[in-house]
């Protein structure tokens, strides 16, 4: 099988280098290595191999791969920012090989049908990258054919699991507020509404992730001896000849991994690729490495003293993530009905019920809009936004709001007990930040401008404290409702009306859940609500867009073709490339980035790739 550690003597030479070993970089090599086993391919990634690894393959065991010794995530630490109360946000991305899809929630979510439009460019509309949704998953779930695949290398199921009592409460609750329950919020245009959601989990309880779906079977097929995996690499810099032809890679082991005795420089190695070198460390290490070999803003470059090759101010600019924040309810829930006790298990593989390993612990959520009158109450600023960027477009969700049965804000919250933790995340952030290198070494500092809640009409800030407010009258009208967990809710002054409370009983009877009273907030309310929101909105780990794919004078770095401008044999696959954002959970887009590279890389060298989905020889274990 060749996954090597380290580099072997006689691999000096490939037709393909691909930079990173994450969603997309395993759909493109996975893709190409299919469809000509003869095509000599390396496929680079920092971290270590991920295959069969507990806290990777078991759904129940997400929240490990938060944890820095577990070593499968890397965690990039943001400048200090006014706008979060002088906090240093850390960002988490993929560290292993399979990138985020090895170490997310797993929630399936795709963007809407006017996101993609609204990238326009070329062969990259929704109904031109149908095929690629489609063709990437094998799906379980309620939908039509029309819109998904049942044959890709990916399953979307249920897994093993589910608490019909938190998705029956909140379906429930929701529609108490004004929210329908919709049976597929993944068309591409559903919105406004709760339903059921799925999972890249296949029905035996195994994560699908990007590794194990695309790279792995091919590997023990022992039929693709020219698909080369190196893990616990990092990439340097691509080598440019005096045509600024991309002609190889300079790597070095990661010293995490592979340590030096002291006062021994790190080895450095050169790959030559005959064909193309491609880029796919996603939004936060592909501008670094297009940096590092002289591509980018000529400003960031002199600064580092890196010589300019290219000049494109569009690299590592206008870094977005959604902006998320999570709030704990106390509830009357059983064991059997949330994910606390394996959370808080010392031994998780060893708890009672082995089919909630197979649970992320999501099984509701939702992509949300304001009422009309809550848009009114929001204020002038907020309506003429509203106005122009979501009026005209109904299948744009202000906020995605997911219900996950567990505790996900403090582990170190009294045991035992059941809870249920709300996170509300913004579809379509007006902020921007950037991330760009200081240095031309892979020790100097990253520069890296989170940029949350720096839009000039606070209406990031906004949409959160409507979320919150609107999340926790859905949460009052569920019959499991016992109060707020009060950390992860702002701190209201004494005598508010939107005081937390604790409750031993729900807050209607029977199914009255007209009977709630919603909460009122005054001034003050909505001043501690803003202050706590600075404080604890965090990532959502779906960064995206510092290389986009866009015309070069709109500070695009990728044609429509994810050719690096002004390179040729150089291409950039990835979350990077996303010229807008999307309202969904992001690796699906990322993956979907995945599948159109490959088939655009194979258009390029004469290769089909295969019409139905399926890789050919291994598929993946189910």
């Amino acid at each position: 099988m060749p996954l090597y550690q380290k580099l072997p003597e006689n691999l000096d030479e490939v037709d393909i280098i691909i930079a990173g070993g994450g969603s997309a970089g395993c759909v493109v090599a996975g893709r190409l290595a299919a469809a000509d086993p003869g095509l000599s391919i390396l496929l680079i990634e920092q971290g270590r191999n991920n295959y069969d690894l507990p806290s990777v393959i078991h759904p129940a065991l997400f929240a490990q791969n938060l944890v820095p010794a577990t070593g499968t995530a890397l965690f990039y630490q943001a400048n200090k920012a006014k706008e979060l109360n002088g906090r240093k946000p850390i960002v988490p991305s993929g560290g292993i090989l399979g990138g985020g899809s090895s170490i997310n929630f797993m929630l399936y979510t795709r963007g809407q049908r006017s996101d993609y439009d609204a990238w326009n460019m070329p062969g990259w509309s929704t109904d031109e990258l149908l095929p690629f949704f489609k063709r990437l998953e094998t799906y379980h779930g309620d939908g039509h054919p029309q819109t998904h695949g049942f044959s890709g290398p990916i399953h979307v199921s249920d897994g093993t699991h589910r608490s019909p009592v938190v998705m029956n409460e909140v379906l429930a609750a929701a529609k108490a507020v004004g929210y329908p329950e919709i049976h597929d919020l993944q068309d591409f245009d559903a919105n406004n509404g709760f339903g059921t959601w799925y999972r890249t989990v296949c029905p035996s309880g195994r994560r699908q992730d990007a590794a194990h779906t695309f790279i792995h079977p091919l590997l023990e097929s022992n039929t693709h001896p020219n698909l080369h995996v190196l893990v616990e690499h990092l990439v340097i810099r691509v080598l440019l000849d005096n045509n600024n032809d991309a002609t190889g890679i300079e790597l070095t082991p990661k010293p995490a991994h592979q340590p030096i005795l002291s006062g021994t420089a790190h080895p450095t190695h050169t790959i030559n690729a005959r064909k193309l070198v491609i880029i796919s460390s996603g939004a936060l290490g592909s501008p670094a490495i297009l940096e590092r070999s002289g591509i980018g803003c000529p400003t960031v470059l002199s600064a580092a003293n890196i010589p300019l090759r290219i000049p494109l101010p569009g690299v590592g600019h206008a870094y977005q993530d959604h902006n998320l924040v999570l709030h704990t309810y106390k509830t009357s829930l059983s064991p059997s009905e949330t994910l606390d006790e394996i959370l808080t298990c010392p031994s998780p593989l060893t708890a009672p019920s082995k089919t909630m390993l197979g649970w992320n612990g999501c099984d509701i959520a939702s992509k949300l809009r304001p009422s009309p009158s809550a848009i009114t109450s929001l204020g002038p600023v907020f309506q003429a936004a509203w106005d122009r960027d979501f009026a005209s477009a109904p299948d744009k969700p202000l906020m995605l709001t997911a219900v996950l049965a567990g505790c996900l804000t403090d582990p170190a919250v009294p045991r035992p007990g059941q809870y249920v933790t709300v996170g509300n995340y913004t579809a379509y952030p007006y902020s921007r930040g950037h991330i760009h290198v200081t240095g031309p070494g892979l020790d100097d500092r990253l520069d890296f401008n989170l940029g949350f809640f720096t839009d000039a009409d606070e209406i990031d800030i906004m949409k959160l404290q409507w979320a919150y407010k609107n999340s926790r009258e859905i949460m009052r009208r569920t019959t499991f409702y016992r109060g707020e967990l009060a950390n992860s809710h702002p701190t209201f002054r004494v005598g508010s009306k939107a005081a937390l409370i604790t409750t031993d009983a729900a807050l209607f009877e029977g199914d009255r859940r007209q009977d709630v009273v919603d909460i009122e907030y005054d001034t003050d309310d909505d001043l501690a609500i803003e202050d706590f929101l600075r404080e604890k909105t965090e990532t959502t780990w779906h960064s995206l867009g510092t290389n986009k794919m866009a015309p070069r004078k709109d500070m695009g770095v990728v044609d429509a073709d994810l050719n690096v401008y002004g390179t040729t044999g150089l291409k950039v696959v990835d979350l990077s490339i996303a010229p807008g954002n999307v309202g969904a959970n992001t690796n699906n887009t990322a993956l979907v980035i995945g599948e159109k590279g490959a088939d655009i890389i194979a258009g390029e060298l004469g290769l089909a790739l295969s019409p139905c989905g399926r890789l050919g020889l291994g598929q993946a274990r189910t």
